[in-house]
């Protein structure tokens, strides 16, 4: 569960993806190609935005606000889902009510108080009458236009013992999970503006001693062009260099 607020609590849910559309090729007068184009929808109700196995789900996901940046766009945040779970439980056995979430690799819902997780401890003790059945969430239908919304997201991963995994299992390649990500959310990359790196002056040693003119300082990433108009202005005695390290931080 994927609670967002983007500037408020009255968010829409949007997806974008690329569709081909056939056009006439203005150079070559009676020919045709396929091309590209940018497809963007605003999904209106819960189950349109119930997206299950099996089906195609746009490659763009986003919890928008009304609010938008300084370039006209919409600020929001992309849900991008980097693995998804293999098949589901058929929905004809009566468990699966149990575990009905695990339909859907994404859904996305009206936040309601009483409407907190997706399953419950006491469906492994009595899974044909499940105290939380997450389908009945998106049976009801409602709208998701300027609403409190939540993201319900399955991810995961097929692992099947073998060799390799003694002593240790792998890790590289074996990850799921989900990236919340900034989209249009900023005017700019915010990371130029945070204090994220690092200048360091060390002055070399000279024939008469040791050097004392060592220091370094945090610098944001938008200062390294005037400091690098400096550096080429110092002495030979003197070696500059820097290194960066980026973050974001969700605000």
């Amino acid at each position: 569960m994927a609670y967002l607020c983007v500037q408020g609590v009255k968010n829409v849910f949007q997806t974008k993806d690329m569709q081909f559309e056939e056009v006439e090729l203005p150079w070559l007068p009676g020919k045709k190609a396929m091309v590209p184009h940018l497809v963007e929808k605003q999904l209106g109700t819960e189950k349109e935005a119930a997206m299950r196995y099996g089906e195609k789900v746009p490659r763009y996901l986003h919890i928008a606000s009304n609010q938008t940046n300084q370039w006209g766009h919409q600020r929001s945040y992309r849900l991008q889902v980097v693995s998804f779970t293999g098949d589901h439980t058929p929905e004809s056995v009566p468990e699966e009510r149990s575990m009905s979430w695990a339909r859907y690799k994404v859904a996305i819902t009206k936040y309601k108080e009483n409407e907190l997780t997706s399953s419950s401890l006491f469906s492994q003790n009595d899974m044909w009458t499940p105290a939380v059945d997450f389908s009945q969430f998106i049976e009801d239908n409602e709208s998701i236009v300027d609403e409190d919304l939540v993201a319900w997201i399955t991810t995961g991963f097929l692992h099947i013992p073998h060799a390799e995994d003694i002593p240790n299992t792998v890790t590289v390649g074996n990850g799921g999970g989900v990236f919340l990500r900034p989209h249009n959310y900023f005017n700019e990359d915010p990371s130029v503006d945070s204090p994220d790196a690092v200048w360091c002056t060390f002055a070399l040693p000279s024939a008469v001693g040791p050097s004392s003119g060592n220091r370094c300082s945090y610098r944001s990433l938008a200062d390294f062009a005037e400091l690098v108009l400096l550096q080429n202005h110092k002495s030979a005695d003197v070696a500059t260099f820097y290194t960066s390290f980026t973050f974001y931080t969700l605000l």
